[in-house]
């Protein structure tokens, strides 16, 4: 078991493949004055759209001219008052999914994607209500994101994911010099466990050198690939607490695997291909309690290729999609030509259709940190606010795995365990340390704001006001 490798995955190959015809792509279009260039990332409307108040950009940032690296994003403005409001920025995980797939449309952003996909309908959590929100596909490869070098997305990981985030954001700054110097935070879900703290990682080392530093306060992060060991124990001991698997095999996999290792042994890997094969049954490992998804033909799932949580590169796996179908209805849509003309999106007119997640690149992902715990610390040290969060039925990255590795920081309990509350029901239940606050989401899947947006919207509020949740 490895990082995870593919968080909430749905992979569509289409015509050819990416490393075949990413090199026909052309620089994005230049334009010379930051004016102009916000001019030209202006958002006029998306087709289907609802009539808004505020305002959207999106766009290309080159982050590597030499080799014609751009990565794209999606800013919605907060919907009052945005000179007064923070900027954050989400990152979606995967390795190799979107924002504008998951983040933007399915679960902070405000649009939903009608069924039909024929247009747009208002999300009411949206957290645009108190922030500005800039989804960013990272790295290049993702989503609307591309590089013109072949080799990028045979040859990328955590490293080069970090340093061009932080490229896309010195750069971005420049083009909406109004955000300079503004409150910013980081936030994600996922694999994004890693891309949070690295780029929070880049962005100090850059603030320690520059005139000019970035005005970062802090990161959050939902459901995180935190630290190998600790993530790979925690999660067989929920499958175990939670029933999925049986007394024997937790047993034989606690006695038998190497949490520690790269890549397990053939005993190990029998082990968990029985367990997913005969003990799970078929249910949505993203959210353990909700009901298999119905296809329009009467059967009961949709099944999607996924790598599951901190395994090996080639062991893939069937499993059941969340309802059907939120990424079905962005895979429409985003292939639009009149929705990537509106987004100013796939200028170069690459010839493979948008998806979700790209395959090729988490089946390339070449370094990841074994644990990011010792950022954890470095940002603890800076001063950062730094929260952690679990939907506690999610059974890929589950709350036990976080437990287990934030409690490698031995970090000093402020204020102790305690349930919180939204419309007078426990939203999940926190503690405060020293340096971090930590919670759970009752009833919340993998993505939280998918399956419980009213606390999603709580806890966002909460930790942009650095005050410990509401216990009424």
């Amino acid at each position: 078991m490895k990082a995870i490798k593919m968080a909430k995955a749905q992979i569509f190959l289409h015509t050819l493949p990416l490393f075949l015809v990413i090199t026909l792509n052309l620089s994005p279009l230049v334009v010379t004055s930051p004016q102009q260039e916000e001019a030209h990332d202006r958002i006029t409307a998306l087709p289907g759209q609802p009539k808004v108040s505020f305002q959207q950009f999106s766009g290309y940032v080159t982050v590597n001219q030499a080799v014609g690296r751009a990565l794209f994003y999606w800013l919605t403005e907060a919907t009052t008052l945005p000179l007064s409001k923070p900027l954050v920025v989400w990152l979606n995980g995967g390795p190799g999914c979107s924002s504008v797939a998951y983040g933007a449309s399915e679960e902070i952003g405000p649009f939903r994607i009608n069924r039909t996909a024929s247009g747009l309908h208002l999300n009411k959590f949206s957290w645009n209500s108190v922030a500005n929100l800039l989804f960013l596909e990272t790295p290049a490869g993702v989503g609307f994101s591309y590089s013109n070098r072949s080799a990028d997305l045979l040859d990328t990981g955590d490293r080069r994911t970090a340093k061009d985030s932080l490229a896309f954001l010195i750069r971005w700054l420049e083009r909406f010099p109004r955000y300079k110097g503004r409150e910013v935070y980081i936030t994600g879900e996922s694999y994004a466990g890693h891309y949070v703290p690295q780029l929070a990682r880049e962005i100090m080392i850059y603030n320690s050198k520059s005139k000019h530093p970035i005005n970062l306060k802090g990161i959050m992060v939902g459901n995180a690939v935190t630290d190998n060991y600790y993530d790979n124990l925690g999660t067989v001991t929920y499958w175990w607490s939670h029933a999925m698997i049986s007394d024997k095999t937790y047993r034989q996999l606690i006695n038998t695997c190497d949490f520690r290792r790269q890549k397990e042994s053939d005993e190990c890997e029998s082990l968990y291909s029985y367990a997913m094969d005969q003990e799970f049954g078929n249910i949505d490992q993203y959210n353990i309690y909700a009901p298999p998804c119905n296809n329009s033909d009467g059967s009961t799932t949709t099944r999607q290729t996924i790598r599951l949580p901190h395994r090996p590169h080639k062991i893939l796996r069937q499993i059941s999609g969340y309802d059907p179908c939120t990424e079905k209805y962005a895979e429409i849509y985003y292939n639009r030509p009149d929705v990537q003309k509106a987004l100013h999106a796939n200028i170069t007119k690459i010839p493979y259709m948008w998806t979700a997640c790209s395959e090729l690149l988490n089946r390339n992902w070449n370094d990841t940190d074994v644990s990011v715990l010792p950022i954890y610390r470095q940002m603890i040290a800076g001063g950062l606010r730094v929260w952690v969060f679990s939907g506690d039925v999610d059974s890929v990255v589950p709350v036990t795995a976080t437990r287990y590795s934030l409690a490698q920081l031995k970090l000093t309990t402020k204020i102790p365990w305690y349930p919180w509350y939204v419309k007078k029901q426990v939203g999940g239940w926190t503690e405060v340390y020293e340096g971090l606050t930590f919670a759970t989401v009752r009833g919340a899947g993998h993505e939280v704001p998918l399956f419980k947006p009213r606390a999603a919207l709580q806890l966002f509020k909460s930790f942009l006001r650095g005050e410990p949740l509401p216990r009424s």
